[in-house]
């Protein structure tokens, strides 16, 4: 019997630690130094200080900057372990709403929101990503169009030019992965980072 069991034993701790131990510390190692900044989590710093990461998005709600898509992340309610509230970009609890194309709460948020913006900047129709959320909640980025529907009232609150803006938005566009996977992006923390420097000057 010990014979039989002996060898299914060795290959599970093998196997465990060529799989489980080994090859997680050589990618590891490997990624580390290929590509540093990626490894440790692409990390922005500002003063010596961590301030963010290019990867999650954060919440901005001062008129001053640029805005992300808004996000569904939740958290349990401190009052009622029942229920849960609003925790924008909380990395812990990744995910969508699951709210589908009938729900009344999705369609009452999004007019909501729709006529916020619409309030914002009359003269120009809202881009999507404005008002929907990601699957992950998390998503660091908008698209240019998002970012230039923003432009007139971060000129107007920061006295500056919108042409000047446009420029920002412009400098800080990433195109498609290898010219043909995605779309074009902004990374909004990116943005409002060169939008303190450019005001500072």
């Amino acid at each position: 019997m010990l014979r039989e069991v002996r060898p299914a034993i060795v290959l599970l701790l093998v196997l465990t630690a060529i799989t489980g131990l080994a090859y997680p510390l050589a990618m590891t190692g490997i990624a580390g130094a290929i590509f540093p900044a990626k490894a440790q989590g692409s990390l922005i710093e500002k003063d010596g200080k961590v301030i963010g990461s290019t990867l999650i998005g954060q919440e901005f709600k001062d008129d001053k900057y640029f805005h992300g898509r808004p996000s569904a992340t939740l958290v349990p309610d401190p009052n009622d372990s029942t229920k849960t509230v609003s925790a924008p970009y909380n990395a812990a609890n990744s995910g969508g709403s699951n709210l589908g194309p009938t729900s009344k709460a999705l369609a009452d948020r999004l007019k909501e929101d729709v006529d916020k913006l619409k309030a914002e900047n009359p003269n120009a129709a809202v881009p999507v990503d404005l008002v929907t959320t990601s699957a992950s909640g998390l998503d660091p980025d908008i698209s240019p169009e998002a970012a230039e529907f923003q432009v007139p009232r971060v000129a107007k609150v920061r006295n500056m030019s919108e042409d000047s803006l446009k420029q920002l938005v412009v400098a800080n566009t990433q195109g498609r992965l290898l010219g043909l996977l995605g779309e074009a992006r902004v990374n909004v923390l990116a943005l409002n980072l060169a939008l303190d420097r450019a005001s500072a000057k």
